[in-house]
């Protein structure tokens, strides 16, 4: 069945239109219907999705929290004793008006594949005129990727990872990135990065690839942090060091080339010389503490939880039945294949869903897929497991954090630009444990960033920002959500994070450890 809802033979996705000007847009409402397509109230529909968006990219901050009403976020301004304003002006978030009312899978997957459009409007780098930027920590995901999974018996989509200018989604410098990585043969990473090759360029995708989406992505993502934070903010001089940036990432060619793109956005024809990455083996970036029993044990029943909450979900299991009779494969095998990975995929390339000779794997199969993971990421949030898990899994990365923004708040020069180039697994349990329960699962080429202050006024306070995808999201935060109700400061201070990291976050376990170790090998799940 077609988005009109006509009977469809084929398993054809929903086209959405891509308008260069309004007046193109004005004008394709015009055109005659052709023969066969959708009626004209759903050919409406379509153009005010492309509205939305545009709406949600220039009127509108992305904000992560889907709610039902719009809510303005205000921040009064305080008269600071000299008269003066403590901040330099009102900040507004609303909620996006073009949030669906009820939870819509196609609408949650669109900002899942997080198609490049036009420059998105950010909250990074707001601060009033007497703060000065002293150092920022930037987690992200990798950006678009071939799935990782392969449906059996079904033909692979046809993704080019070669980077080709005249095709779509297309940057200003990815034809530079080209030229500048296939410079870098000789760059000196970590084992073994320097084996990855620096760009992707499979006329046919690998499995788990980056695409030319996932390289402009992260082109996009540098290109607006240099504007915030090297024009505006000068963070690093003209005449950056080495000593100045900090690089890691995972072993995968997703994750390494993701980082370069930001990188080469964010300053562009780097010189090799100038630039390590790091090798990073585990996804949760815990170095040298990557050892806890107890985070595991979390792990573990989580994984359960969510089995038990499949095996309730009889329209899902009926759903994998379809599929596998289509696919002529038992459904146990279907299942274990992760089908959600490669239909994902199709999705957001506006590939057909694969087909047999049995039919095709269609929108109403996806769809109760990715609604079984909406409620899934829901009931995650509602129980302690997967927080238990998040608080150990997330320590070590975040202390890390804390202790390069200590080291820079002493007035250290040294790692001021921080990048973390990592997975979902990554930054999901960062979100949990820093109490950002109702932030969407990150996206394609997602972003969490960690901001540090000075107060001119006051040097020796310092204060930070924390941001996801551009939204502010700092008083959202389990340590700081309180902060502004009784202060009229624009930021949480250092002091809350660092309380947080080093005590708190053990106190949330089981309120008896004091430290990670200690915690990592008490009992409480």
């Amino acid at each position: 069945m077609d988005v009109c809802g006509n009977p469809s033979a084929g398993a054809s996705l929903l086209v959405i239109p891509t308008y260069c000007s309004f007046a193109e847009l004005v004008r394709d409402v015009g055109k005659p219907l052709a023969r066969g397509s959708c009626c004209f109230f759903c050919k409406m529909k379509l153009i005010i999705m492309v509205l939305q968006d545009w709406l949600r990219a220039e009127s509108f901050w992305e904000n992560p929290w889907p709610q039902k009403h719009t809510n303005l976020h205000l921040i009064p301004v305080s008269t600071t004793k000299n008269g003066g304003s403590s901040k330099s002006r009102k900040r507004i978030m609303p909620d996006p008006v073009t949030e669906p009312p009820t939870v819509d899978p196609i609408y949650e997957a669109l900002l899942y594949c997080n198609i490049p459009s036009v420059a998105e409007r950010s909250m990074e780098g707001h601060a009033p005129h007497h703060y000065k930027l002293v150092s920022v920590h930037v987690f992200i995901r990798h950006g678009d990727r071939y799935p990782l999974y392969a449906i059996p018996k079904t033909k692979r989509p046809e993704i080019d990872c070669t980077l080709v200018a005249s095709r779509k989604p297309y940057h200003p410098k990815l034809e530079a990135f080209v030229s500048h990585m296939s410079k870098g043969s000789g760059a000196s990473f970590e084992s073994p990065l320097n084996s990855l090759p620096l760009y992707p360029n499979h006329p046919l995708c690998e499995m788990g690839e980056l695409t030319q989406t996932g390289i402009v992505q992260h082109l996009q993502n540098g290109q607006l942090l240099r504007d915030i934070y090297l024009r505006k903010h000068k963070l690093l001089p003209n005449d950056w060091s080495s000593e100045q940036l900090y690089l890691e990432t995972t072993g995968k060619s997703r994750t390494l080339q993701s980082g370069l793109a930001l990188l080469y956005g964010f300053l562009p024809d780097f010189d090799w010389k100038k630039v390590y990455f790091k090798h990073q083996p585990s996804a949760l970036f815990c170095s040298g503490s990557c050892y806890c029993p107890l985070r595991n044990q979390y792990l573990e029943k989580e994984q359960r939880r969510q089995y038990l909450l499949r095996l309730k979900n009889s329209e899902l299991e009926r759903t994998y039945g379809e599929m596998a009779k289509i696919v002529d494969i038992p459904t146990k095998q279907l299942r274990a294949a992760n089908p959600i990975d490669s239909m994902l995929c199709h999705f957001c390339h506006n590939v057909s869903f694969p087909c047999s000779r049995s039919g095709c794997l269609g929108m109403e199969h996806f769809k109760v897929i990715k609604t079984h993971q909406i409620e899934d990421e829901r009931e995650r949030h509602e129980k302690p497991l997967y927080f238990g898990y998040s608080l150990l899994g997330a320590h070590p990365i975040l202390n890390q954090t804390v202790n390069r923004m200590q080291r820079a708040a002493a007035g250290w020069k040294d790692e001021l630009f921080t990048l973390y180039s990592a997975h979902d697994v990554t930054l999901s349990p960062v979100l949990s444990a820093l109490g950002l329960l109702e932030a969407r699962f990150p996206r394609f080429a997602a972003r969490l960033i960690f901001e540090l202050w000075q107060d001119r006024q006051k040097p020796s306070e310092h204060s930070v920002r924390i941001l996801y995808n551009g939204a502010d999201v700092t008083f959202h935060t389990s340590f700081c959500h309180d902060f502004h109700k009784h202060s009229p400061k624009p930021m949480c201070p250092l002091e809350n994070l660092v309380r947080f990291v080093k005590r708190d976050m053990f106190v949330a376990l089981d309120g008896s450890s004091t430290n990670y170790y200690d915690a990592c090998h008490g009992e409480g799940a």
